[in-house]
Parts: structure tokens; C-alpha cells; sequence
């Protein structure tokens, strides 16, 4: 099993992804460049946190796709497992491979710190090693971390089971508080928080480590 870890220009998180998985957890990783588009022999991808492209990739996607997106909406579409964490589940709405948007915070502030989350529904492989309803604690560092849909969006994801996370505290104005969302196959996860920095008993809380082995 190895998981391939997007990167693009400017990217910066990647390597926390890469230390997780391969350092904390021993699943194997590559590196997968966003010139690429063939993503056979992956039993996964992650599109990690970080101003990819400066936070000027609406371009990239909307006029000249990479490689890279054309490969991810492929892997998509044949089911393959998809993460996309902080700026990363962003990349996912703007492909709308997952509904909604991630806008600045409520208090317009960087916001760096531990935060407090409950488990909605574990119903979806990415949470299988979770309890309904138990709070946990992961990392957020984002100034775009409020996500946003319409009540028709809404009404699906809560309806679907497709609200998996929300903050028991909403530091950012999250709508409803969520945190993180699947898709409507369960087979895509966009989350806010960041597993990856939850998984060195060192460094704090080993919450993500949970959601980072529902990979294999």
C-alpha cells in the first residue's frame, strides 16, 4: 500500500503528511508532483494543507487544469480515496468534488491552536476507528478556514451523513460548525483540522493517527 501526497509549488505541509504517515504511522508515501497525472498503483491521495500556488490556484483549475487535477478527478470518479486537509479540502470544493467553500474566518485572524471536535457519524470508512459522538483533538492553522454551503448543501451533507466532524467550540464561523464533510460516495473527505499533526505523542494529542490508518 503507499499513498501518494500531491505537491505543488509553494507547497509546505507536505512533508508534515509525509513524516505521519511514514515516520509515526509506517505507511509507505510518494511524493507526487502536480505535473503528474497517472496515478496508478496508489491506494490513496492526499492533498495537504499549505498556500499551494500562493493561494492562486482558481486559475489553475478553472482555465488550464494540471495534470495532477485531470489524474485526482479520474481517481475520483474510479473511487479511490481522497483527503484533502485544510487548503487541500479547498482544492476539493473548487474542482467541486466536494460542495460548498472555505472563506475567511469569522474574526478575520490566523488562527493557530488546538481544537476540540465531536464525531458526527462513523458511518463512512474515514472514521470507522472513531466512536459517534466522542470529542476529540486536532490541530487548525488556516485564515480561510470557515467553511460554507448553501441550505440546499446543507440539507444533503446533514440528510447523507455527510458531516463527519464539527467543533465543539466554532473559534472560525463555520457554518453548523462543521469541520469536515465526505462526499456523497464516501470515497472523498475534506477536512479542516490537521490529523497529521496529531499523531507524535511528543507534539500533543495522537487523535489523527486514527483517521490517517482508515487509509490502509
Amino acid at each position: 500500500m503507499t499513498i501518494g501526497i500531491v505537491v505543488f509549488p509553494n507547497s509546505h505541509y507536505d512533508q508534515d503528511v509525509h513524516w505521519a504517515l511514514e515516520g509515526c504511522l509506517g505507511i509507505a508515501t510518494r511524493f507526487v508532483w502536480y505535473n503528474e497525472s497517472n496515478l496508478n498503483g496508489l491506494s490513496a491521495i492526499i492533498l495537504s494543507g499549505g498556500l499551494n500556488y500562493s493561494d492562486c490556484l482558481d486559475c489553475k483549475i478553472t482555465s488550464r487544469p494540471m495534470p495532477i487535477l485531470q489524474g485526482i478527478n479520474t481517481f475520483a470518479q474510479l473511487g479511490g480515496k481522497i483527503l484533502g486537509i485544510c487548503y487541500g479540502f479547498q482544492i476539493l470544493t473548487r474542482m467541486r468534488l466536494l460542495p460548498g467553500c472555505l472563506v475567511q474566518n469569522q474574526n478575520l485572524h490566523f488562527i493557530c491552536q488546538s481544537s476540540e471536535l465531536r464525531v458526527q457519524n462513523t458511518q463512512s470508512s474515514w472514521m470507522k476507528n472513531y466512536i459517534s459522538g466522542e470529542t476529540i483533538s486536532l490541530p487548525i492553522a488556516h485564515q480561510k478556514g470557515r467553511y460554507y454551503c448553501d441550505q440546499d448543501d446543507y440539507k444533503r451533507l446533514k440528510d447523507q451523513g455527510s458531516i463527519v466532524l464539527t467543533y465543539t467550540e466554532n473559534l472560525t464561523g463555520s457554518m453548523k460548525g462543521i469541520a469536515g464533510i465526505t462526499n456523497t460516495k464516501g470515497n472523498i473527505l475534506g477536512l479542516i483540522p490537521h490529523p497529521e499533526r496529531a499523531c507524535d505523542p511528543i507534539t500533543g494529542s495522537i487523535d489523527g493517527r486514527r483517521l490517517l490508518l482508515s487509509l490502509a
